[in-house]
């Protein structure tokens, strides 16, 4: 398989930089008042926390968090029983945070941009991998846990 020399993070550092240029530059209209664009540190820290809890769960099983690389194990516990994905999950839910923050329009149009770009970009290969790699307890696993949530 072709390695990718752009990660994930990298992929959440630009569409962040996507959103404040476009909150600055093209607002179009406030949507988010204050207090309540406030909301959006909620949704932030639920993501940090996601991945965080993730993470963890790879290293408690000594496999690799870098996409393309073969898995030593099939993590399907703690965070992974809610959605296959969680990293990707939580890489939403900064984004949307982020823009309830900003509180403007425009930097919503980057969230289900970089959803679909994780989707096509990441996930579908990273799933064909484990179903080689795991077989019938990857199917199984697939058919209990959702694809984000």
């Amino acid at each position: 398989m072709k390695r990718r020399s752009v990660l994930p993070p990298m992929y959440l550092g630009i569409a962040i930089v996507v959103m404040v240029t476009l909150h600055f530059l093209v607002p179009v209209q406030r949507i988010i008042p204050f207090p309540w664009d406030l909301f959006g540190a909620l949704s932030v820290a639920l993501g940090i926390a996601l991945n965080l809890r993730a993470d963890k769960a790879f290293r408690n099983a000594k496999t690799t968090v870098k996409p393309f690389q073969k898995s030593a194990a099939l993590v399907t516990d703690g965070v992974y029983r809610i959605s296959r994905h969680p990293m990707y999950l939580g890489f939403v839910l900064i984004l949307l945070g982020l823009a309830i923050l900003l509180g403007s329009l425009t930097p919503f149009i980057i969230v289900p941009i970089f959803a679909v770009v994780m989707d096509r970009v990441f996930i579908v290969v990273e799933e064909r991998m484990l179903g080689e790699k795991f077989g019938q307890e990857w199917l199984d696993y697939r058919a209990k846990a959702r694809r984000w949530m």
